[in-house]
């Protein structure tokens, strides 16, 4: 309802952007609401106190309660772009409705079905293209895309109106930023305690077995500091030892690697040794 008060309210300065509007308005029905009421009786005067307007609404002009009566007579090719707007905002103020629910943006024209493939023609020549379709046997030419619902608006003179929907578009992009942001920190979190998990097991293994005094000062380093620290993550460990998050990452995977292969020489070359000893379960050629 506000918006069609605020378009309602526009009084247009020319005398063809008067006659377009009401064009537009055509036979919409003078109770159905108190502004677009107002609007036909004040684009009325002017015109012998509105006997042009009602011939338009109730005489051989009009089309009854489907069409849109005057605006069969809106010479559309031949209008400069100032008046096809004013008829715009007349057929809208007629014949449309805008939706908000949702956040999503969803503005439409309900014509007859004779009058909906020429309107989305019309939009178009205007860089408004639009679809349309059947529905209880009337036409219905349908925008959905917020942009082009903010385009129209801003061209028609809702300004108000297109300061929600923009308003609206904006709270939706937000909450959407937002909640793929929140998904990526549970997914990383969920990872993060599962791996740590893992390394805890692992290095508690190695404790039991002896295997773990048997490894690098950095790698019993950093084992001792996951233990301390289960929640830090691999940055944080590094900057609490004083080393480089590679260093960390490494020795935590040899650690998950010693405990999941006892008999394996993990991070050893698998090549005949100072003394001629073979790598453990390589056959002798």
């Amino acid at each position: 309802m506000a918006l069609r008060a605020e378009l309602a309210a526009i009084d247009p300065s020319r005398q063809c952007d008067r006659r377009a509007e009401a064009a537009g308005l055509g036979s919409a029905p003078l109770g159905r609401e108190g502004p677009v009421t107002r609007l036909a009786v004040r684009l009325g005067r002017g015109r012998a106190a509105g006997r042009e307007w009602t011939a338009g609404v109730d005489g051989a002009g009009g089309t009854g309660a489907g069409g849109t009566g005057a605006g069969r007579e809106f010479d559309w090719d031949a209008a400069a772009g100032h008046c096809r707007l004013a008829y715009l905002r007349g057929l809208f103020l007629a014949r449309g409705s805008l939706s908000l629910a949702g956040g999503r943006s969803h503005l439409e024209f309900v014509v007859a079905i004779d009058e909906a493939e020429p309107l989305v023609a019309r939009l178009t020549s205007m860089g408004l293209p639009a679809s349309w379709r059947i529905r209880r046997g009337r036409g219905v030419v349908t925008w959905k895309n917020g942009d082009t619902v903010g385009l129209f608006l801003r061209r028609i003179g809702a300004g108000g109106a297109l300061l929600e929907v923009e308003a609206r578009q904006v709270s939706r992009a937000l909450r959407g930023d937002l909640n793929r942001v929140l998904n990526a920190e549970s997914a990383n979190l969920q990872r993060a305690v599962g791996a740590a998990g893992r390394q805890i097991a692992a290095i508690d293994e190695l404790e039991a077995d002896g295997r773990l005094a048997d490894q690098p000062y950095v790698v019993r380093l950093v084992a001792d500091a996951r233990r301390g620290t289960p929640e830090a993550t691999l940055g944080e460990l590094a900057e609490r030892l004083g080393l480089h998050r590679s260093a960390v990452q490494r020795a935590l995977e040899r650690v998950e690697r010693l405990a999941l292969h006892p008999d394996e020489g993990v991070g050893r070359r698998a090549s005949v040794g100072r003394r001629g000893r073979r790598p453990v379960g390589r056959a002798l050629a």
